[in-house]
C-alpha cells in the first residue's frame, strides 16, 4: 500500500485510545523483521531510523531507500522516520529522499538555543507537510532530560511547543535509554498533567525498560507514540548467541540471522498488541475497561 505518514498514525492512535508504536531499524534485517510483525498483528508501525543507525552505516540513503520500499510494499499500515536527528543537513537529505517525520534533536544546547534551532527547522520541515517531534532536553542514558529522577515541568514544556510550532514531545517521565531490564514504574500523574496541558501528542523515549503493564497505563494515562529499541535488538543478539553456541561450525549467516530475524519479529508482535490495544482506564468499580469502548 502507499507509504504511511507518522501523521496519520499518530491521528488513528488518539481517535483509538490507543499507543502509536515506534521501533528503531539497525539494518536490513531489522526493518524487515518489523514490518512482517505489522504484517501478523494488523497494527500500524512507525520505522525509526537514528542518526546513531546513519553514523553506523555511513550514510543514509542506502537503509533508507531500502527501509521505505519495505514500507511501500507492505500490506500494513508502516510509516518511516529519523529520529534524533542533529545535523540539519542529515534532515535535510532524509526528508529529500522521502521520510515523512523527524524528530529534531537540539536537546544539548541551552534552552534559547534549542528553541530557535528546533523552531527553524520545523518551518523548514512543514512548509514539505513534514511532521516534526522534539524534546526540551536530553534524553536518559546520557544523564539528560530522561535520567533517573528527571521530570518535564509542564508550563515549560507548553512555551516550548507553542515557540517551536511542533507537532509532537517527547517527555521525561522515569523513563531511560538502553535500559536492559523492564523495571521501570513511570510517573502516571505528570503524563496526565502534561497530557492536559499540552495540544500535542507525548512521544515516550526509553521504552525498552518499561514493562507491558506499565506502558498500557502509561498510554491510558496520556502518552501516546512508544519508542522501542533496546528490548528488539536484545532479541536480536540472544538468538544469534544461541545459534552460533549450539553450533560453533556456522559459518552462514543466513543461519544464525535468519532466526534473529525472526525472534526481532515474535518480540515486535508482542509489543505491538501491548501498545495498539485501546488503553485501560480505572471504572468507579475498579474494573478496567477499554477506553472508547466503555
Amino acid at each position: 500500500m502507499p507509504l504511511t505518514s507518522t501523521a496519520s498514525v499518530m491521528r488513528a492512535a488518539a481517535a483509538a485510545g490507543c499507543g502509536a508504536a515506534a521501533f528503531n531499524v539497525l539494518h536490513l534485517e531489522t526493518a524487515e523483521a518489523l514490518v512482517a510483525a505489522a504484517e501478523q498483528t494488523g497494527a500500524p508501525l512507525i520505522l525509526q531510523i537514528s542518526e546513531n543507525c546513519v553514523r553506523y552505516h555511513g550514510s543514509l540513503l542506502p537503509l533508507a531507500r531500502a527501509t521505505l520500499a519495505l514500507a511501500e510494499l507492505s500490506g500494513a499500515s508502516v510509516a518511516v522516520h529519523l529520529d534524533h536527528v542533529t545535523d540539519a543537513a542529515l534532515l535535510r537529505e532524509g526528508v529529500e529522499a522521502g521520510i515523512g517525520s523527524v524528530m529534531v534533536d537540539a536537546s544539548a544546547l541551552p534552552y534559547e538555543r534549542n528553541v530557535a534551532t528546533t523552531g527553524e527547522l520545523t518551518a523548514w520541515c512543514h512548509d514539505r507537510k513534514v511532521y516534526v517531534e522534539a524534546e526540551l532536553g536530553e534524553v536518559g542514558g546520557k544523564d539528560g532530560v530522561h535520567a533517573p529522577g528527571a521530570r518535564t515541568d509542564p508550563d515549560e514544556a507548553l512555551s516550548f511547543v507553542r515557540a517551536t510550532g511542533v507537532d509532537a514531545l517527547a517527555v521525561a517521565v522515569g523513563s531511560s535509554h538502553a535500559m536492559r531490564e523492564r523495571t521501570v514504574e513511570l510517573d502516571k500523574e505528570l503524563i496526565s498533567r502534561l497530557r492536559d496541558r499540552l495540544p500535542v501528542p507525548l512521544v515516550l523515549h526509553g521504552s525498552s525498560g518499561v514493562p507491558d503493564e506499565e506502558i498500557r497505563r502509561a498510554i491510558a494515562a496520556g502518552m501516546t507514540k512508544i519508542n522501542v529499541s533496546t528490548h528488539l535488538v536484545a532479541a536480536f543478539t540472544a538468538e544469534v548467541r544461541q545459534r552460533l553456541a549450539a553450533d560453533p561450525s556456522l559459518v552462514d549467516s543466513r543461519k544464525y540471522v535468519g532466526p534473529a530475524r525472526s525472534a526481532v519479529t515474535a518480540a515486535a508482535a508482542q509489543l505491538l498488541r501491548v501498545i495498539t490495544e485501546p488503553a485501560m482506564t480505572p471504572t468507579p468499580g475498579g474494573e478496567d475497561v477499554a477506553a472508547g469502548r466503555a
